[in-house]
């Protein structure tokens, strides 16, 4: 199993960023995909889900309509692209999948830092 994140660079505030994550290992397309982030001293939390087929999806209220993910199954790749960027969206990224096979798995994540 692999999730491989990527594209993580700093910004600045009301800055706009497309982060990318490949998921392999499993059958790619048939699970949820999700991203979470974890800021120091916090505790990494949900940021989006999108479905298996990229019909549904979920934002967490903080990032609802400034932060889009989209997937393409061809590519076993999600994006989460990133609008209006705070410094408080600060954190390390990290994707996943709601296959079994990587409930125990995290990949090395990949560094967003908003700052003026």
């Amino acid at each position: 199993v692999q999730l491989v994140e990527s594209g993580g660079t700093w910004v600045q505030p009301g800055g706009s960023l497309t982060i990318s994550c490949g998921g392999f290992g499993f059958a790619f397309s048939r699970y949820a995909m999700t991203w979470h982030r974890q800021a120091p001293g916090k505790e990494r939390e949900l940021v989006a889900r999108i479905s298996n087929d990229g019909s549904k999806t979920f934002y967490e209220d903080s990032v609802k309509g400034r932060f889009t993910v989209s997937r393409d199954n061809a590519r076993n790749t999600i994006d989460l692209q990133m609008d209006g960027l705070k410094p408080e969206d600060t954190a390390m990224y990290y994707c996943n999948s709601e296959s079994p096979l990587t409930q125990d798995y995290w990949g090395q994540g990949t560094q967003v830092t908003v700052s003026a």
